[in-house]
C-alpha cells in the first residue's frame, strides 16, 4: 500500500479512474540506463507533453481548465442539471474532490514528472548536442510552463524536482508561490537560451514561445500574491524582445479576428499560436474536447456546459470581434432561436464551436495556450505601469489588437487623449478583456489586480452568484483530496 501511495503522488493520478493505471506502453524504452541515450530521453518528453494533452482526464485538451476560471466574469455555466463541478467554481465553493481542478492538477505534475526525468539526466546524454540541448530545453519550458499554472491555482504548492519515485513524496511540503516563481523563471531563462528561434512543430515551443510566457510571468509577478512592482519593468522589456523579433520566431497578428477562429481541421497553427497544445483526429484520448458538446447549447445536442455571461456580452464593444467571439441564434435546421429564447437564456461562445459538425464531443483542432496578441498587451499594460509609463510603442501595440476588432474607421488611441499611465492600463486589461473572452485569461487578470470582488458584484442577477463573501482565500483552490489523503503536509 505504501508503495500504491508513492506512485499515486509521483505520477498525480486520480484514483477513480482504473484507465490511469493501464498505461500505453507501446514503443516506450526501458532500462536503467535508457536516459542516457537520446531516444530514451526524446520518450520521457513524449510522456511530459502526455501531461498536458490527455482527452477526458488529465491537461488541457478538455475544458477542465475552462471551468476552473469561471469565477472571471466572461463565462458561466448552467445553473441545475449534472453541472455541479462547473457551478462550484463559479460559486467559489471548490471542493477537494472536484475533478475538474483535479485533472488540471494531474496533467500538470504528470507533465513535470516527465520533464524531470529530461532536465536530470540530458548533460549525460549520449547523441548530439544540438539536439539534446533542444529536447531539455523544451523540458524546462514545459516544467515552467506546468507550475504557472499550478501556482496561479494552487497558490502554495509541492515542489517535485525529481522524476524518480521515493518515500520523500509522501511527506513533501508545500513551497510558497515565491519559491515556485524563482524555478519557473529560471526554467524559462534556460528554455530560451535553449530553444530555436523558429518555430517547428505548431505544438512545441520555440524560443520565442518561453520569452513571450516569461514576460506574462514577470507581469503576474509584479501583481498579487508578490506584488513586485519592479517585475512591470522586465516584463515590459521581455514582451518587446518578442515583438521586436516576432518575424523570426514566427510570430504574427492575423488579418482578421475572425481568421483567429476558423476551426479549419486542416490548420494545426497559425502564425498567431505564440504555444499551442495539439489535439488530433479520432478521439483516442487524444482529440481537444474544449471544442465540441461541452460549449454546445442543449437546442443542438450540447451539453451546455459554458457560455457567456450576461452583462459581459451586453458590454462587449460592437464590431467584428464582437461577431466572431459570439452566437446568438441556435437550432440544428433551418428553423433558428435567439439566444433570449435558448433554454439557457445566455449567448454561447462562437470561438468553440465547430462549423459544420455540431454533434460531437471533440476536435482534432489545438488548444492555443497564448497568442500574440497577448504578448502585444503584456507590453503596452506593463510599459504604462513601470518606469515612464506608456510610451508610442505601447500605444502602438495596444492599437493593432483593439482597432482589428472594432469597426473600419474607428479612431486610434493616442497620447494626445491625455490617458493619464493607470488609465492607459486599466484600458489594456479591459481590452484584453475582450480580445481573449473564454480563453482562460481573464480569471488570472482579475486575481493578479485583486478585482475579483468587483467583477462578481457587477454581474447579472441572471447569472450565477458567490454564495459566500469572496476573500484572498477564494484566489486559490484547494489541493485534490487525492494528495492530501496521503500526505497530512498538503
Amino acid at each position: 500500500m505504501k508503495k500504491i501511495a508513492i506512485i499515486f503522488l509521483a505520477v498525480m493520478l486520480v484514483a477513480s479512474c482504473k484507465g490511469y493505471l493501464e498505461e500505453d506502453t507501446t514503443g516506450l524504452l526501458y532500462g536503467p540506463n535508457v536516459l542516457s541515450t537520446q531516444a530514451g530521453l526524446e520518450s520521457a518528453l513524449t510522456g511530459s507533453y502526455k501531461g498536458l494533452a490527455s482527452q477526458w482526464s488529465m491537461g488541457f485538451i478538455h475544458p477542465s481548465a475552462n471551468a476552473a476560471v469561471l469565477g472571471a466574469d466572461d463565462v458561466t455555466t448552467h445553473p441545475a442539471s449534472n453541472k455541479a463541478d462547473w457551478r462550484e467554481f463559479d460559486q467559489f465553493n471548490v471542493s477537494t474532490t472536484n475533478q475538474r481542478s483535479g485533472a488540471v492538477y494531474n496533467g500538470c505534475y504528470k507533465a513535470i514528472q516527465g520533464a524531470n526525468n529530461v532536465i536530470n539526466n540530458y548533460a549525460k546524454t549520449v547523441g548530439t548536442k544540438a539536439t539534446i540541448d533542444i529536447i531539455a530545453g523544451e523540458a524546462y519550458f514545459i516544467r515552467g510552463f506546468s507550475y504557472y499554472w499550478l501556482t496561479r491555482f494552487y497558490g502554495n504548492i509541492p515542489l517535485v524536482l525529481s522524476g524518480e519515485y521515493s518515500d520523500s513524496l509522501l511527506t513533501i511540503k508545500k513551497s510558497s508561490p515565491q519559491q515556485v516563481y524563482n524555478l519557473i523563471v529560471s526554467d524559462l531563462k534556460k528554455a530560451e537560451t535553449m530553444l530555436p528561434n523558429a518555430k517547428r512543430d505548431p505544438g512545441r515551443p520555440n524560443a520565442g514561445a518561453a520569452k513571450a510566457f516569461l514576460a506574462d510571468v514577470y507581469l503576474t509577478m509584479a501583481g498579487w500574491p508578490l506584488k513586485q512592482t519592479d517585475k512591470y519593468d522586465l516584463a515590459a522589456a521581455k514582451a518587446k524582445e518578442v515583438i521586436d523579433n516576432s518575424a523570426q520566431y514566427g510570430f504574427q497578428l492575423l488579418p482578421t479576428f475572425a481568421a483567429v477562429f476558423e476551426n479549419d481541421p486542416a490548420v494545426l497553427g497559425t502564425p498567431e499560436a505564440v504555444f499551442q497544445i495539439s489535439g488530433f483526429a479520432g478521439g483516442s484520448g487524444t482529440a481537444n474536447a474544449t471544442y465540441g458538446n461541452t460549449t454546445m447549447p442543449g437546442e443542438e445536442g450540447g451539453w451546455d456546459d459554458m457560455f457567456s455571461e450576461l452583462n459581459f456580452f451586453k458590454n462587449f464593444p460592437e464590431g467584428p470581434r464582437k461577431d466572431a467571439t459570439f452566437r446568438t441564434e441556435f437550432g440544428l435546421g433551418a428553423t433558428k432561436i435567439p439566444w433570449q429564447q435558448s433554454l439557457t437564456r445566455h449567448p454561447y461562445y462562437k470561438k468553440w464551436y465547430i462549423k459544420g459538425n455540431v454533434v460531437t464531443s471533440s476536435s482534432s483542432l489545438p488548444s492555443v495556450m497564448m497568442r500574440y496578441p497577448h504578448v502585444l498587451t503584456i507590453y503596452a499594460e506593463a510599459k504604462a505601469r513601470g518606469t515612464g509609463g506608456p510610451d508610442q510603442a505601447a500605444y502602438d501595440a495596444l492599437n493593432q489588437v483593439r482597432l482589428r476588432g472594432l469597426p473600419a474607421g474607428t479612431k486610434a488611441l493616442s497620447p494626445a487623449d491625455g490617458l493619464s499611465a493607470t488609465q492607459f492600463a486599466d484600458a489594456v486589461v479591459q481590452e484584453r478583456a475582450w480580445e481573449f473572452a473564454c480563453e482562460r485569461t481573464r480569471w488570472f487578470d482579475l486575481i493578479r489586480l485583486e478585482r475579483v470582488e468587483a467583477a462578481n458584484a457587477a454581474k447579472s442577477p441572471d447569472d450565477l452568484q458567490p454564495i459566500k463573501p469572496i476573500t484572498k482565500a477564494d484566489y486559490w483552490f484547494p489541493l485534490p483530496y487525492t494528495d492530501t489523503s496521503i500526505n497530512p503536509n498538503l
